[in-house]
């Protein structure tokens, strides 16, 4: 697959539509352009987490090939099932969810039991980890509601609920080398 952006104004969104990768026009508030548009809010915010200081190296490395992950969604999201060129067609595959869920397991497996739910706090990047996840739920609903208008690889959606989780996990991991979490309490400002 053969990228090449020489020109990035076009003028061609001007009337509100927009091209997918099959080239047909569709409106930019099209469930398909919401899918993947929250997916691209997604890798940005994920770029956010990458830039801050206090991020495990591992995390890093790991969310480097998340993003490029996403671009792979987007681009399978991006065209409509069918056609002429399916066969041709970027889509997204199992293996990379099950990338996903060996880290998810090779991560939680050394943090100790949860025994209430978490504050979206902590370290500034356990913080930003659950405003990736955060997001990473809303892309997920946005790909849900696609598939129920339109047939879609489900396999995106597998891969984005997996996603959420490993954005928890790691939170966890990245308050746990801080040396806390901070856990809700139910009822403590009664």
């Amino acid at each position: 697959m053969m990228v090449n952006l020489t020109r990035i104004y076009t003028r061609l969104g001007d009337d509100g539509q927009t091209h997918l990768g099959d080239m047909s026009r569709v409106e930019k508030t099209n469930p398909r352009i919401e899918a993947y548009g929250t997916i691209d809010e997604l890798n940005a915010q994920i770029g956010v987490a990458r830039a801050l200081s206090d991020l495990p190296q591992r995390h890093g490395d790991w969310l480097e090939r998340v993003q490029n992950d996403l671009f792979d969604i987007g681009a399978d999201i991006s065209v409509p099932a069918g056609g002429e060129r399916e066969a041709e067609r970027l889509r997204f595959a199992a293996t990379q969810t099950e990338w996903l869920e060996g880290i998810c397991d090779e991560v939680n497996g050394a943090l100790s039991p949860l025994r209430s739910f978490l504050l979206p706090a902590g370290t500034p990047a356990a913080a930003q980890l659950h405003v990736c996840r955060t997001v990473c739920r809303r892309a997920e609903r946005r790909t849900i509601a696609l598939a129920a208008a339109e047939r879609i690889n489900r396999e995106t959606i597998r891969y984005l609920n997996r996603l959420s989780d490993l954005f928890f996990i790691l939170s966890r991991d990245a308050n746990h080398a801080a040396g806390a979490e901070p856990l809700w309490e139910p009822g403590r400002n009664r």
